[in-house]
């Protein structure tokens, strides 16, 4: 076995060597391998099997992954190249905004039939206010090697994880420097279920934005971020989508907004607000239009089942700065994520939701000019 994982590691130095991808260098990708070299060997219990993973806590609904199921075009297998075959009736997005920090939501989260979660975001120590549960996490090329620094608690044989990057770090011709550690994963420890999504796929989002704010995203200097990503699938996963820890879109225009960081797991990070303005009113560089992507989340909402929690709103009248509805009282039945909100059924089928790129199903198109209108508010 030591032997074997040698050879993989020499390959990999001699990959890496080639060049860079997107500012993830070759020893990158020697560190993340040997980092599953040792985690591997620190995993194997006595008689050769690897550890069982603790039970989650209980669940409404399992999600179905069944081979009835359509599967989900665009989200292929890192060790077969099937596609990814999953449906769950309601499902907890959870963010890593520092809006979720205090307020006990836990429990609630964990109610969902599937839960989501995004990069590095860690539960453990944070479980009251963002639950214990994993099913889906969706991690950018860049979030890699910080998930491998935590791979104790974020790795485990139960979830899918969905990883996104630009198609040089993906590319499957042994040129993908990205995708070629995610193989290398997945030989290392067979029980993980990595997805990639295809640079068809990826396209398409390009497209999707385009159609939805007037922008484009390449000329513009953008990147999605792995948020546009994860509710984007959630969307084709999910029947009902319960969304914890997103602020309006114009909550960071007031001066009396509430001051959070960033991330919930980095209490001394960068502010929330201050982070999406940096972002969404820089031109040069890559940065991602934070701001931008929730205008195109609110009008999304007006047509899908999509809910907003903590801060709590609707997009029918969005609040600004900190002043968030009341908490919801015990037993109320808008904040149970298993149940369906009256008058914001599904209106389109699972097809068209798959295509990412029809105007009527997505909510109305918002042009450049309207986006920038906004900004000027926010600037304000």
């Amino acid at each position: 076995m030591d032997c074997y994982f040698r050879m993989v590691l020499d390959c990999c130095e001699l990959e890496c060597s080639a060049g860079k991808c997107q500012g993830v260098g070759g020893i990158l990708v020697v560190t993340m391998v040997t980092s599953f070299i040792v985690m591997y060997s620190s995993s194997i219990s006595k008689d050769g099997s690897p550890p069982r993973s603790p039970l989650s806590s209980p669940r409404r609904n399992p999600p179905v992954s069944a081979t009835s199921r359509a599967a989900l075009v665009g989200y292929t297998s890192v060790m077969d190249r099937k596609p990814l075959r999953m449906h769950c009736k309601t499902c907890s997005l959870v963010t890593s905004s520092g809006q979720l920090t205090g307020h006990r939501r836990g429990g609630e989260i964990d109610q969902s039939d599937c839960v989501i979660r995004m990069n590095d975001a860690p539960t453990k120590g944070f479980q009251q206010d963002v639950g214990q549960r994993t099913d889906v996490r969706v991690v950018a090329h860049s979030s890699l090697q910080r998930v491998l620094q935590s791979r104790q608690q974020l790795l485990n044989g139960s979830q899918v994880l969905i990883f996104w990057g630009p198609s040089s770090c993906m590319r499957r011709d042994g040129r993908g420097q990205i995708y070629n550690t995610l193989r290398l994963m997945n030989q290392l420890l067979p029980k993980l279920r990595l997805f990639v999504i295809s640079r068809i796929k990826m396209l398409k989002f390009d497209e999707s934005f385009k159609e939805e704010t007037g922008i484009d995203r390449k000329t513009s200097n953008s990147w999605l971020s792995t948020g546009w990503f994860t509710m984007a699938i959630a969307l084709e996963l999910c029947d009902m989508i319960n969304l914890y820890g997103m602020v309006p879109p114009d909550f960071c225009r007031s001066s009396s907004h509430l001051t959070v960081p960033y991330h919930y797991y980095e209490p001394w990070g960068p502010d929330e607000c201050s982070m999406y303005l940096s972002h969404e009113r820089s031109r040069h560089g890559s940065h991602h239009r934070f701001i931008t992507e929730k205008m195109v989340f609110s009008n999304w909402a007006r047509t899908l089942n999509i809910h907003f929690y903590q801060p709590d709103w609707e997009p029918a009248a969005t609040m600004t700065g900190g002043n968030s509805s009341a908490p919801a009282r015990s037993g109320d039945p808008r904040y149970r994520p298993s149940q369906r909100a009256s008058g914001n059924l599904w209106t389109v089928s699972r097809e068209q939701i798959s295509s990412l790129a029809t105007v009527n199903v997505l909510g109305s198109r918002r042009t450049e000019q309207a986006v920038n209108r906004t900004l000027r508010h926010l600037a304000e």
